[in-house]
């Protein structure tokens, strides 16, 4: 999995921003101060909900918000702020669904009628070719970056759009797995299912369902699966893992090992394949 969720750092940063747009306020007209207001409270209530679990949700179109606020911004004093028109450009940077992305274009197009007073007309129209090229080429960049990240993922993957990956992932992913553990406070563990030959894709496929989907799935042999599980504590970590197995009745055998108890440097696939009793939670390898 990728290293990209540092959730203190994230917050952090959230804060930081908030209380920046809540200084500009002091110099700001009543309505710019609500729009101002309005992006502090989404900035304070974004930081103080994020907990481990926090991923970009899929199909949650948060680029819509900024793109809300900024066009609120220009709207409400375009002499004031007529700089963050090139905003835009960046905001056109970061992925998104299709219709998020005409979203912004239309909020672009407004912010560029709002400004178009504010300008002769050449500087207008230089203003707006200038806008545009690099929209262009940010949602170029953006689509290109997306594509490529998709088509390599798809082809790690053993079965095309579930997180089922081939054993040599997992040895890439528990050092990760592991750094963040320790950073964010959680508790992580690596759960290994043992099922029947026959049984093992229909139970790979139902295991990809019942994880998050940041929570990936492993194929170590014909008969072995494993997953990395998160969770707040080792109590909500066995809620967890009792809830999981009572979905799967196909599974025969299972342990789990904490993350801290594996050494990732001298780590065999071989040995986290071997029978084990289905008691034997918390094992060191």
């Amino acid at each position: 999995m990728q290293s990209k969720y540092k959730i203190q750092l994230l917050r952090g940063n959230l804060l930081t921003v908030a209380v920046v747009l809540a200084l500009w306020t002091a110099a700001a007209p009543p309505k710019v101060a609500l729009v101002l207001w309005l992006s502090v409270g989404w900035l304070l209530m974004t930081a103080m909900l994020l907990d481990f679990s926090h991923r970009r949700a899929r199909g949650v179109p948060w680029q819509l918000l900024p793109g809300v606020l900024l066009v609120g911004l220009i709207a409400a004093a375009p002499e004031r702020h007529s700089l963050l028109i090139w905003a835009w450009a960046a905001l056109f940077m970061l992925p998104q669904m299709n219709w998020v992305a005409a979203f912004n274009v239309s909020g672009m197009a407004l912010s560029l009628v709002l400004i178009a007073p504010q300008l002769s007309p050449p500087s207008s129209w230089l203003m707006t070719l200038s806008l545009g090229i690099l929209s262009l080429l940010a949602l170029s960049r953006a689509r290109q970056l997306t594509d490529m990240n998709g088509t390599i993922r798809q082809r790690l993957r053993l079965i095309p759009g579930f997180n089922l990956w081939a054993r040599e992932q997992l040895l890439r992913d528990l050092p990760t797995e592991q750094t963040r553990c320790e950073r964010e406070g959680i508790h992580g563990e690596l759960l290994i299912l043992r099922i029947k030959r026959q049984k093992l894709w229909p139970v790979a496929r139902q295991l990809c369902e019942q994880t998050y989907y940041f929570e990936n799935v492993y194929r170590l042999n014909s008969t072995t699966l494993a997953t990395l599980l998160l969770s707040r504590s080792p109590k909500e970590a066995k809620g967890r893992r009792e809830r999981l197995l009572a979905e799967l009745p196909d599974v025969m055998d299972n342990r789990s090992i904490e993350l801290i108890d594996i050494e990732t440097n001298s780590l065999n696939l071989g040995d986290l394949t071997r029978s084990e009793p289905t008691n034997s939670a918390q094992e060191a390898i």
